[in-house]
């Protein structure tokens, strides 16, 4: 399946997410997101394709996926990447089924998120421990314009630029490290 995907700045989050909402928007989970991504041992992790082990955790709610990212590309002013995603029962298992086919943990972030669908589109928006709150917004261009309108961020501070990009502006406009993650415990989710 084919992502498209823009990234913004959220600069006021109750004002943009009630004004996502006023405009038809549905929250679908709000809650703690967890991406943990793994490498073959013989791949260096710029290859452009990684597996990334995601879970969802709230109150009462929560699951897991396995998704393979292949390479990002940028495609009519949009991210573009082929993803393959599939839930997953036993996130804790899974992690150890590719730890022992030679994958590796080489990264992981966590961030609290709010989690849209806008028809075809979706809006996440997404905090960090330490770094400016992101929105990521995904699905066919019509809809991605359209649920962008909707949050009233001018369509100027979306961009194509990777996590690191945004990394870097934030530690060189506060001075500040960015922290991505909290520290992980062995807890798991099992659905």
């Amino acid at each position: 399946m084919q992502e498209l995907e823009l990234k913004s700045v959220v600069d006021d989050v109750t004002l943009r997410r009630r004004r996502v909402e006023e405009a038809g928007g549905t929250l679908r989970f709000a809650g703690t997101m967890v991406d943990r991504y793994y490498q073959f041992a013989s791949q260096p992790p710029e290859g452009g394709q990684r597996l990334r082990v995601r879970t969802y955790q709230s109150p009462g709610n929560g699951w897991a996926e396995l998704t393979w990212k292949g390479p990002a590309r940028l495609e009519q002013g949009y991210k573009e990447r082929e993803e393959l995603t599939t839930r997953v029962g036993d996130e804790a298992t899974l992690r150890h089924i590719l730890e022992r086919s030679g994958f590796t943990p080489h990264d992981h972030v966590t961030r609290d998120i709010a989690w849209y669908t806008f028809g075809a589109a979706t809006l996440r928006f997404e905090q960090f421990p330490r770094m400016d709150m992101l929105l990521e917004v995904e699905g066919p261009p019509e809809h991605i314009e359209r649920a962008i309108h909707a949050t009233g961020i001018p369509r100027s501070r979306f961009t194509t630029d990777p996590l690191a990009v945004f990394i870097h502006r934030f530690e060189t406009r506060t001075g500040k490290s960015a922290r991505l993650h909290e520290e992980l415990h062995e807890a798991t989710l099992c659905l």
